[in-house]
């Protein structure tokens, strides 16, 4: 009877055995499973972002884009309102703060621009000749006209030729 026992201990234990076998096959598939979720999740992370990315590299362009038009709107108004101030029998100082006030606007946007530092520089020169000596740019009033324009045409000595008028200002007075 004591080898009966025997034969039952070693079923027991073949019976076990295949229960742990069993039960660590379960753990290799839940493994699995979770490692199959966690590299879709990442891919599904990964696509998410570089479709961020590109949203925000093209809506960067797109107000790039609303800024340069800004830009040369208030340069537009600024000739616009040199035209007024040439053609007026009256009210110079109003239609010197409303050119004054167009330069400030197309100055303001030129600063939101990237890769338009030089240009920056240039027309902030040209605003601060504007804001801080209106005796000597009120005379000047056809000249800095073209130079506007020939912002407006794109022309590529724009930028000098408004470094070249900024110069010619008289600085330290009239």
């Amino acid at each position: 009877m004591a080898r009966k026992d025997k034969k039952q201990n070693k079923k027991d234990a073949v019976q076990k055995m295949i229960e742990y076998t069993y039960r660590d096959m379960g753990q290799e598939f839940l493994m699995r499973k979770k490692m199959l979720r966690a590299i879709v999740l990442s891919i599904v992370a990964t696509i998410a972002l570089i479709v961020f990315i590109a949203l925000y590299i093209g809506e960067t362009q797109r107000v790039q884009e609303e800024y340069k038009k800004q830009y040369l709107k208030g340069v537009e108004s600024a000739i616009d309102d040199i035209d007024a101030y040439l053609a007026a029998d009256g009210d110079y100082e109003l239609m010197y703060r409303m050119i004054l006030s167009d330069v400030s606007n197309a100055n303001s946007y030129a600063f939101l621009l990237k890769n338009f530092e030089r240009e920056q520089k240039s027309f902030n020169q040209i605003y601060t000749v504007v804001l801080k000596y209106p005796e000597q740019t009120g005379e000047k009033m056809e000249e800095i006209q073209d130079l506007f324009e020939n912002i407006l045409s794109y022309d590529n000595e724009a930028y000098d030729k408004i470094d070249t008028f900024v110069e010619s200002i008289n600085k330290k007075g009239f």
